[in-house]
């Protein structure tokens, strides 16, 4: 283990070596290993000398305690400046270092593995979303909670949430809602469910390939994975819930998704009307302004690259810090520093007094708010071809598609949908739940004596 220094157990970042695989560990579990300049600085130097060294044949990051990172450590800086100094409280370079580090992560030339085995959020969910290999454990808790202190999720998260299945990353962006466990898995922002108690030894057989391929790395982790259990509970964001997210949050305005909200609250479905209440009071104790760029930037995001959404939101990013809300500052005083549970003082305190031409200082080319924004730089040696969801579940929209195809004659049995989808179920674990949960929620199924057909609906 080196870090070249004379006491290499007290740096912010630890690095280790072990047969093929090169490793760093997030080395401030006080801070949750919260991300500041020098642990970027580190991270950057030394995965540049990874990239170009024959030794190293895959990358693999952790973190130390019960987070692998809970973000940037926003809050150290802005206790030592002014409640009202944001720009200071939240150096652009910082930012602008922060979202260069994400988007080399992501196209490392080097198989890269990120082991959330604990909390995992903001600037952490940067570090680790673009790993082709992301692991998540029954400790992984999950979260882009930008809205909470007025500002809008980044590190990609315009890229990332807003190709999710359905209306998930909206809902996710929006609400700043907490996954735990196999629920990041099984929602696709995890590629691979294991237990916690056998990372060591899954990280050891890891590093005695010589050269492993993508495959190889993929088909080691399989053998871990963790099933899920009878008595296990199910994820919050399923049937009937599921369906009444991707109606609510479908919309382009925040007003028309606080509308459908309202209305589904008056569900005859409980389970429904309770998730639809506890959304509306979520949203509620969430910045307005937040809200409408947050939905902005998703719905801009879906047809970005990744290098293109994370410029996107190094302008929102610019544009808060240049006072284009005061809610960012409002936010963090609030919420990180002075730790209050009551909703903080946004202005405008409401959406309906949210003006549409506000928007504009966050996207628009002419806002004399983004004149200061910096560009992003990357090195050259960036592999542009890696697929983030290559080793992920399957999506929906294929699953639908299959599901479509074998249903276009009529109606089928249960037992021969999963028959005509066995190649796309053995691909991966876990696909099995995911195909039958979709089956429940968008197909008409009816119990007939001991067969269960299956007919598709629009």
């Amino acid at each position: 283990m080196s870090t070249g220094a004379a006491s290499p157990f007290d740096q912010p970042v630890l690095f280790q070596s072990n047969g093929c695989a090169r490793t760093y560990v997030l080395n401030r579990a006080k801070k949750l290993n919260a991300l500041n300049s020098e642990m970027m600085n580190s991270l950057r130097s030394q995965l540049h000398v990874w990239s170009k060294s024959d030794l190293c044949h895959m990358v693999i990051g952790t973190g130390l305690g019960r987070a692998f990172c809970a973000g940037g450590d926003v809050a150290s800086n802005f206790s030592k400046t002014s409640k009202h100094d944001v720009v200071n409280a939240v150096p652009m370079a910082n930012l602008l270092h922060r979202f260069e580090l994400d988007l080399i992560l992501s196209q490392l030339p080097k198989p890269y593995v990120a082991v959330l085995d604990g909390i995992t959020m903001g600037g952490g969910v940067g570090l680790s979303i673009g790993a082709p290999f992301r692991i998540a454990t029954e400790k992984t808790v999950f979260a882009m909670p930008e809205t909470k202190i007025g500002y809008c999720p980044d590190v990609g998260a315009s890229f990332f949430l807003s190709r999710m299945d359905g209306e998930l990353g909206t809902y996710l962006a929006l609400t700043s809602e907490t996954l735990v466990g196999r629920e990041v898995f099984e929602l696709g922002l995890a590629t691979h469910y294991v237990p916690s108690r056998t990372i060591p030894d899954l990280m050891a057989r890891l590093a005695e390939y010589e050269n492993p391929s993508f495959s190889q790395i993929d088909c080691t982790i399989e053998e871990t994975h963790s099933e899920r259990q009878p008595d296990e509970p199910t994820g919050k964001l399923i049937g009937a819930v599921r369906n009444a997210l991707d109606s609510a949050f479908r919309h382009n305005s925040v007003e028309m998704i606080l509308e459908s909200l309202a209305t589904l609250s008056s569900s005859p479905d409980t389970r429904v009307s309770g998730w639809a209440k506890q959304t509306l009071e979520t949203l509620h104790m969430r910045s307005p302004t937040s809200l409408k760029v947050a939905l902005a930037a998703i719905r801009r995001g879906v047809n970005m690259s990744l290098r293109d959404a994370l410029q996107m939101e190094m302008g929102i990013a610019t544009a808060y810090c240049s006072g284009a809300s005061p809610d960012f500052c409002t936010g963090i005083s609030a919420v990180l520093v002075d730790k209050i549970q009551e909703r903080p003082a946004w202005s405008p305190d409401r959406i309906e007094d949210v003006p549409p031409e506000i928007l504009d200082r966050f996207f628009s080319d002419d806002s004399s708010y983004r004149s200061q924004m910096p560009q992003l730089t990357f090195p050259d040696t960036l592999d542009n071809t890696i697929n983030p969801m290559a080793f992920a579940l399957p999506s929906e929209s294929r699953i639908v598609e299959l599901i479509r195809l074998s249903c276009k004659d009529g109606p089928v049995s249960l037992s021969a949908l999963l028959s005509d989808m066995e190649n796309l179920i053995k691909e991966k674990l876990g696909t099995k739940e995911k195909v039958l949960d979709v089956v429940q929620r968008r197909c008409q199924v009816v119990n007939d004596q001991e067969t269960t057909i299956v007919a598709w609906k629009e």
